[in-house]
């Protein structure tokens, strides 16, 4: 599993502020604001990922990917909880690991394979059987706000 210690900061922070988003790290042993699953995992509060040393980047891609597909006004809403619909949660699952090709040393498949292990689950029986022949509607999702080109299975960057 990919830690946030495993990469470096700056890119994380540079990513997020691409999109309008700030990273608040949290100290060793620290409980995580905003953290739905608890222990390590990333958590939300209004536009601030917060995140440990610890806490395995594809959970930090996904609670990102949360406040990315929200429009500004909705995203001073949040705290903890983001989604509202299935589909926009799918929309997040393809785009956390498009995210993972921003960031320097990691790459969609790496984030793909610690989903796995975290314990997603899929129809398909994996992140990458998902991202790759399920997901047609999250591609659409995506495509329709501007944050992936579907045609091409690639991130839009900001």
């Amino acid at each position: 599993m990919l830690l946030l210690s495993d990469i470096a900061i700056a890119d994380v922070k540079a990513l997020l502020g691409r999109y309008g988003l700030d990273f608040a790290p949290v100290a060793d042993g620290q409980p995580i604001p905003g953290s739905y699953w608890g222990e390590c995992e990333a958590g939300l509060i209004g536009s601030t990922v917060h995140a440990r040393a610890d806490t395995p980047v594809h959970s930090l891609l996904h609670e990102a990917a949360h406040l990315i597909v929200l429009p500004p006004e909705r995203r001073a809403q949040v705290h903890t909880d983001a989604t509202d619909s299935v589909e926009e949660e799918d929309a997040v699952c393809v785009l956390q690991a498009l995210l993972g090709d921003a960031l320097p040393g990691v790459g969609r498949e790496r984030i793909l394979a610690d989903m796995d292990e975290w314990g997603y689950t899929f129809r398909l029986g994996s992140a990458l059987a998902y991202f790759e022949r399920d997901a047609e509607a999250a591609w659409d999702w995506l495509g329709a706000r501007g944050l992936a080109d579907a045609s091409r299975r690639r991130l839009v960057l900001p």
